[in-house]
């Protein structure tokens, strides 16, 4: 996909009307092909901070971000560090879905319907997929396929997959999703690929997705002023809630379990919670970019009560244990 081609932003338009009016500083923590930055910075925001850990995203922009000037900056890294790059934000943005740019190019090793090494590092280095399948043992591809995929037929893949590499290494994606099509019965038409939710498992521990947003919306916390607003677009359920889960807690709606249970002392909140209920694509949208059908939009505003710490299983982080290799 080249800097000029046709980008979509998720959710864009919803974004701006929940946080308009647009201005001030905000941070986009998943750059990508700069959808999300360019809407901003138009729609009237003063300086954007574009964030990404593809060095790749910042190559494809060269050509259009000089338009801009000095109202956007790029910051190659993760969003989890963000309260490290910016502070005083007026708003942020979080879009959570792999980068089309990225599932585009066979060489990344991203997508199942594209031949290629068996990749899918967003930042280009650590740890491969093909590192992962190899190396892991049994019980940990299992749990990778199961507890970040919600892949119910983990264990039988995660054997066929030992078997396979037995024989020889798994190198390449559409091996491997043979390999994951062999253990599953063949799809319906409308339904996804079989080997979809085993790529999104092996894709999320590759690049500790989970992880990074545990700790990113703990760094949005401490990033954004008092006023401050927070946009996150999810794709999956496990991604929604985790973000659901700590901006109720954050917001301090914990719910009454016991009403004859003593008062507990009521603490400060961090945010600001604008919808109980996530915002979909309308219909609109969904003709016009099908990639949006399973997004859900979440916004909270930021108050003035101190930054704190979360519990990751409060919020219902998944975890798979440690992969070797």
């Amino acid at each position: 996909m080249s800097a000029g081609g046709p980008h979509i932003p998720v959710l864009i338009n919803a974004i701006l009307k929940a946080c308009g009016p647009i201005e001030g500083r905000w941070l986009d923590g998943t750059f990508g092909a700069g959808g999300y930055t360019k809407h901003l910075l138009d729609a009237g925001a003063a300086h954007v901070m574009g964030v990404d850990r593809d060095p790749l995203a910042f190559e494809l922009a060269a050509p259009w971000v000089g338009d801009y000037g000095d109202r956007i900056t790029l910051q190659e890294g993760v969003f989890s560090k963000m309260d490290e790059y910016a502070d005083g934000l007026d708003g942020i943005v979080l879009d959570l879905g792999v980068s089309s740019m990225q599932l585009d190019l066979a060489e990344r090793g991203f997508s199942f319907m594209r031949d290629g090494p068996l990749d899918m590092r967003m930042s280009q280095d650590g740890p491969s997929a093909a590192d992962i399948v190899n190396t892991a043992d049994e019980g940990m591809i299992a749990n990778i396929l199961y507890h970040y995929g919600e892949e119910r037929a983990s264990r039988r893949i995660a054997a066929s997959i030992i078997r396979e590499r037995e024989m020889e290494p798994i190198t390449t994606t559409l091996r491997l999703a043979g390999i994951i099509e062999g253990c599953l019965p063949r799809s319906k038409k409308g339904q996804s690929h079989p080997a979809t939710r085993s790529f999104q498992a092996i894709r999320i521990a590759v690049n500790d997705e989970y992880g990074e947003l545990f700790r990113g919306l703990m760094a949005a916390e401490r990033a954004l002023k008092p006023g401050g607003q927070l946009a996150v677009v999810t794709f999956h359920s496990v991604e929604d809630r985790m973000v659901k889960r700590f901006l109720t807690a954050r917001s301090g709606n914990k719910g009454n379990a016991n009403r004859y249970a003593p008062e507990t002392e009521v603490l400060p909140t961090q945010f600001t919670v604008r919808s109980r209920k996530a915002i979909a694509a309308d219909e609109q949208e969904l003709k016009d970019n099908p990639r949006s059908r399973s997004a859900k939009l979440r916004v909270a505003v930021r108050t003035d009560a101190s930054a704190g710490e979360v519990d990751a299983k409060s919020i219902g982080m998944p975890t798979a244990g440690k992969a070797k290799g």
